[in-house]
């Protein structure tokens, strides 16, 4: 095996050692082992295309072509043109699988299912790292700088996961990497002989490690050794597409399983702030009256002080009726609604929307039941995108005389709702108690925080403010007095907590807009967060803090006016409703309703699969100049071959020479594009005798060649070259009779890749050298004043 040959497999295997990182972040290796597979042709491709020998561009080209034709027959082939050329239709499949697998990264929790999507990010990312490295190299012959692309690979994997092996996936891709650069060294030192070795000391064996190549191994203990040393040092990168909050909802055993800590807030202020709203809910009542109903997507309960999120819990199999709301008496007046909920296309949520507390669902699916916070959420990859479902739930209206009197909640209950941090600034509790001054009960200490945020307190609703991060988040809100629902929220539910009221958030949609048709329609910029607050009897109940947005309960009105709908265009500076990341801090999260870290309830209600892109006929004109580009790069050497065949004999040069020259130069390349390689060691008449007998020539095909021959002789050497004529219609008859000895392969090789095409980059590596050499000519001197 060559030295380059087995730089090209180390350069495969070091690619999948550092892939193997990724590992822990989807369910099964299948994945890899089709990278495997795949990262083997791709290395193959580049090994043949090495020994031909093709140009290190036509290499590269080579291999990404192959690679394009992979990737078709993986996940485009009933899109491919024969089941294997990749057309229009492909790479619309192909975006569409990028859309949607970049959608359910930012949704699954670590180990996420290896969605379609999800499959072509990873093996689609293994197979272009590994292009990178194999062109650095193996084409290029640097391996040094082929480790980027490779540490690029294993810094997502550690991004993503939770911590628990990195030292382990560290350890293997470093492995691969040393392997690499130990490769390159040996075949180095091939090359150099055993020049720089020396003398082998005494006692040493025979064929024993050379001096380079002990240093170099040291180098590489050192450099591993630092590798593994510095990042301790480092800060940890938290966050990142998946998220690392742990182990999400997963895909469960069909009857239990659990649903982890995640804060479902993605950047709400992006869907709030979007240009182009678009519908993600449609609901229709069946009583045909249109309430103002809020539709919840999740509930926060978990407070750490800085990120509001939900605990862990245990799920189970979807109730046929559910049970009752946890604390609601009888005494509570209530009315049953039946709504259908129909979700768009597009978006791709895995809690299921519902109008809370519901009593029952009907929906077909993979979806799990969480008793506490009554939500369905999807498991084994089941998310809302299109799905059509009818929701029973209850609208329970509570008089101020109920809630005033609500006795102690449980104990355990009013333990776990009313934790407050350590770390949460005394200036929060300090301002619930000023708020609340006053009030008789914790229903009147409700009603003061809801009205000073919202009336009272001076506080504008803008999403473009910035409060900050962390435990100081909330505070800074409090002084600035400018957020949106999310810091309204998470403030009201926070103060709450310090004054002793059970208190959690919820995420989900305010009301929509009543259609013509009887539905309402819920779009991106109704997405909210708001407070919900425990009073036993009641149960958990809904609060509204934020100014503008949303309705006011009737049981928090004084005179229990109808609850007016909120100018949509009055928020300050961009009409933004959405949860964002934290009004305790995080302003933006990543979308992960099932992962562990940040999932946007109105990222959940506005989590995309495919939205804001261009418009249809910007992405039909990328296509067709993708389908052109795709056609005409394959296509190149022939065109290119076929323009300077026509330039050559057209016969239009005023001078002889030019247009001998010319003929001589198409003559002979025609014939190195049907392997007669060029001689110009020869002279011409040589070179004709040369081609006429290789080329299998005779008759009129052999003579041609003779004449253009003497007529090239006749200009280098007359006094007064005269012009020749018929010499296009000779090189016209050479080419035809090239072509008829020979087989097909060779005459479609002279048509679809000529070898004379290699001219091109000649000439392009003699204008490079000829820039460099110039550009060297104009810098100064050292020295020279």
């Amino acid at each position: 095996m060559s030295g380059r040959a087995r730089l090209a497999l180390c350069a495969a295997a070091a690619t999948l050692m550092a892939s193997s990182a990724l590992l822990p972040l989807v369910d099964g290796p299948t994945w890899l082992l089709l990278s495997a597979l795949l990262v083997a042709v791709q290395a193959g491709v580049g090994i043949a295309a090495r020994r031909i020998p093709l140009s290190r561009s036509l290499t590269l080209l080579a291999q990404l072509l192959v690679t394009l034709v992979l990737l078709t027959l993986v996940f485009a082939r009933a899109e491919a043109l024969g089941g294997l050329l990749p057309g229009p239709d492909a790479f619309l499949r192909f975006g569409a699988l990028f859309g949607q697998g970049a959608d359910d990264v930012s949704h699954y929790a670590i180990p996420a299912p290896l969605t379609d999507g999800i499959r072509l990010l990873l093996v689609g990312g293994v197979l272009l790292v590994h292009l990178l490295v194999d062109t650095l190299a193996v084409t290029f012959r640097r391996a040094a700088p082929a480790g980027l692309p490779l540490l690029a690979l294993y810094s997502v994997a550690a991004g993503l996961s939770d911590g628990a092996a990195d030292w382990l996936w560290f350890l293997v891709a470093a492995a691969g990497y040393l392997m690499l650069l130990l490769a390159e060294g040996r075949e180095r030192l091939a090359q150099w002989g055993r020049v720089f070795g020396g003398a082998p000391r005494a006692g040493a064996p025979a064929g024993g490690v050379t001096a380079p190549a002990r240093t170099g191994r040291r180098i590489g203990a050192v450099a591993l050794g630092v590798a593994l040393v510095v990042p301790l040092a480092l800060p940890t990168l938290h966050g990142g597409l998946l998220g690392r909050a742990g182990s999400g909802v997963g895909a469960g055993n069909g009857r239990g399983g659990t649903i982890s800590a995640v804060n479902p807030l993605v950047s709400l202020r992006d869907s709030l702030n979007v240009d182009d709203d678009r519908q993600v809910l449609s609901l229709r009542p069946s009583s045909g009256e249109v309430p103002d109903m809020y539709v919840r997507i999740v509930s926060l309960d978990d407070f750490d002080g800085t990120d509001w999120k939900p605990s862990q819990r245990r799920i189970a199999a979807v109730p046929g009726v559910f049970p009752a709301p946890e604390g609601l008496s009888d005494d509570v007046r209530r009315t049953t609604l039946r709504t259908v909920i129909t979700a768009a296309d597009w978006y791709a949520q895995d809690w299921l929307p519902m109008p809370y507390p519901p009593s029952g669902v009907r929906i077909d699916g993979n979806w799990r039941y969480e008793p506490v916070g009554m939500t369905l959420v999807g498991d084994h990859g089941q998310t809302t995108r299109g799905e059509i479902y009818q929701v029973t739930s209850l609208e329970l209206q509570p008089t101020a005389k109920q809630l005033a009197d609500a006795p102690k909640p449980p104990a355990a209950l009013e333990r776990e709702y009313t934790r407050v941090p350590s770390r949460l600034p005394d200036v929060v509790a300090r301002t619930a108690e000023e708020v609340t001054s006053g009030a008789r009960n914790h229903y009147e200490e409700a009603v003061r925080l809801q009205d000073w945020f919202s009336v009272d307190g001076g506080f504008r609703y803008d999403t473009e403010v910035q409060v900050g991060r962390g435990a100081d988040a909330i505070a800074n809100f409090l002084k600035k007095k400018e957020g949106f629902c999310v810091h309204f929220s998470f403030a009201m539910a926070a103060m709450a907590r310090t004054l002793g009221i059970p208190a959690r958030v919820a995420v989900g949609f305010a009301p929509g807009t009543p259609q013509g048709d009887g539905s309402v329609s819920v779009s991106l910029r109704d997405a909210h967060a708001w407070p919900e607050l425990y009073f036993q009897g009641v149960g958990w109940t809904r609060f509204e803090p934020t100014p503008t947005r949303g309705t006011t309960p009737a049981y928090t009105q004084q005179d229990t006016p109808s609850s007016a709908r909120p100018d949509q265009e009055l928020p300050s500076r961009g009409a933004s409703r959405e949860p964002s990341a934290a009004a305790t801090g995080s302003e933006s999260c990543a979308a992960q309703d099932k992962s562990g870290a940040c999932a946007d309830p109105s990222a959940a209600v506005a989590a995309p699969g495919g939205g804001g892109g261009p418009s249809g006929g910007l992405w039909a004109a990328l296509i067709a100049l993708g389908a052109l580009a795709l056609v005409a790069l394959p296509l190149s050497p022939m065109l290119w071959r076929t323009r300077v065949r026509a330039r050559r004999l057209d016969g239009h040069s005023p001078d002889p020479a030019r247009r001998t020259l010319a003929a001589w130069r198409e003559l002979t390349d025609s014939a190195w594009d049907h392997g007669v390689i060029p001689d110009d060691s020869l002279t011409p008449r040589g070179s004709a005798a040369r081609i006429v007998r290789l080329g299998q020539l005779d008759g009129e095909a052999g003579a041609a060649v003779h004449r253009v021959a003497a007529a090239l002789e006749q200009v280098l050497y007359a006094p007064e070259p005269r012009p020749a004529p018929g010499l296009a219609q000779d090189v016209r008859r050479v080419i035809a009779g090239l072509a008829a000895p020979v087989g097909r392969g060779t005459r479609l090789r002279a048509l679809f890749a000529p070898r004379s095409a290699r001219r091109v980059l000649w000439s392009a590596q003699e204008g490079w050298a000829s820039l460099r050499a110039r550009a060297a000519a104009l810098r100064p001197v050292r020295g020279e004043a």
